[in-house]
């Protein structure tokens, strides 16, 4: 993977990951930022030589690569690639394997600019008999505290980024599971810890939120749709620097009509920015599938205004909100929540909660990066990668304006977007 020739963006809005730096130019070569210079009050230059590609930013704006926090990849590189037609340059995949097939996918990621770039939990920890392993007989499992230590070697030993930690009991899908108990859950965010890596449970109700909180993993993935999360929670978790993604996208698909002001997500299909790069498989999932949610639509209790809620609170105390979807998509397999188009319901829905669009993107930007440690990318300014995505408008005052793609670049190299589009149609 490598960049052609120096690229300069002249006169473009630049939101660096944290803030709007104004009009400016930004310049990159060999998929590294070199240049980024703003001037609020007129248009700037970078350094420019006669074999640069110049491109006029005028009435767009220039973000980070987008990175979605919670995903689940299934193996399929065509989910990558789908997921960078769509300006996310960096997926945080929170289960996948087997082992070796993790290890390929990551680096065939890691090294080709035509998919975006690929982390993995690998196998994730649950309960004996407990969600998911109930219905996957191999899937290693954590029987006890004093199994902890030697599952997470094992993860690490097989590459894992990071450790996904479940707690759930199955209730929210109709089902009596076993679930991982509170020593079991600190002994596993214990045993990352010395290991120097981050762990993310999966939290299912209010009980695990608690239960994942008091065991001292670093996020929570998902926020509970029976209650909103109440004030001494929200102090701790602000407290103890925790954070928070919480799937928003993911679960109003998963709650009735009933218990939600709006279906965003299912929106996607028809919106005209969406829909014209999505093959028609992924298409007919946003609007017509069910597969993959992770709360059952009948189960009573469920409120999506719980989840909006919450993420208001817990991001008025100060805990960082990461912007992640739950793709559970792949051709085969009608998950609603699609990888790369997903991450644009989730950023709207993140308004929804209360959060301006400014902070929605700081959300799939530099938050992510900054605490799952990508140090390189997440933030446009000069020594990091060129993942780059230019849309028309500005997203920082409309958040629907990130879909309004004129150009993706990863690691300095420029995505086919045309042609990708192009070849979803036909499919």
């Amino acid at each position: 993977m490598r960049q052609v020739q120096p690229v300069v963006i002249d006169n473009v809005r630049i939101f660096d990951g944290t803030r709007t730096l104004g009009r400016g130019s930004v310049a990159f070569a060999d998929g590294v930022l070199t240049h980024v210079i703003a001037d609020p009050a007129a248009p700037a230059s970078a350094p420019a030589s006669a074999s640069t590609e110049v491109i006029d930013g005028a009435g767009r704006t220039l973000l980070p690569g987008l990175i979605d926090a919670h995903t689940h990849v299934f193996g399929a590189e065509s989910n990558l690639e789908l997921a960078l037609a769509f300006g996310v340059t960096t997926e945080l995949d929170m289960f996948m394997g087997p082992p070796d097939a993790t290890r390929a996918l990551c680096a065939a990621a890691g090294a080709r600019a035509d998919l975006a770039d690929l982390r993995s939990a690998g196998l994730l920890a649950s309960a004996p008999g407990g969600h998911p392993g109930h219905a996957m007989p191999d899937l290693p499992t954590v029987a006890g505290p004093e199994q902890a230590d030697a599952f997470v070697a094992a993860r690490q030993e097989e590459g894992a980024h990071f450790i996904k930690i479940m707690v759930d009991d199955g209730a929210h899908h109709g089902l009596s599971l076993p679930a991982l108990d509170r020593a079991t859950v600190t002994a596993l965010a214990a045993a990352a810890r010395r290991r120097g890596l981050r762990t993310v449970a999966h939290v299912s109700a209010l009980w695990s939120a608690r239960l994942a909180l008091d065991s001292g993993v670093d996020m929570l993935t998902h926020l509970p749709l029976d209650a909103a999360v109440d004030d001494a929670f929200v102090r701790r978790t602000a407290a103890e620097k925790r954070v928070v993604i919480p799937t928003l996208v993911m679960l109003e698909m998963s709650t009735p009509k009933t218990s939600r002001p709006a279906h965003t997500g299912r929106s996607l299909a028809d919106d005209p920015w969406i829909a014209g790069h999505l093959p028609e498989h992924a298409r007919t999932a946003i609007a017509e599938g069910h597969e993959g949610l992770c709360i059952e639509p009948a189960s009573p209790g469920q409120h999506f205004t719980h989840a909006l809620s919450s993420v208001l609170r817990l991001h008025r105390a100060g805990v960082p909100v990461l912007a992640g979807t739950d793709a559970n998509y792949r051709p085969d397999r009608a998950c609603p929540v699609v990888h790369g188009a997903g991450l644009h319901a989730e950023l709207a829905l993140l308004v929804a909660a209360g959060l301006t669009p400014a902070e929605a993107l700081t959300a799939a930007t530099s938050a992510p990066a900054a605490h799952f440690g990508l140090a390189d990318r997440g933030v446009i300014a000069p020594g990091r990668r060129a993942d780059l995505v230019l849309v028309e408008g500005d997203p920082t005052q409309d958040i629907r304006r990130t879909r309004s793609i004129e150009a993706i670049w990863r690691g300095g190299v420029r995505f086919d977007r045309e042609a990708y589009g192009k070849r979803a149609a036909a499919s």
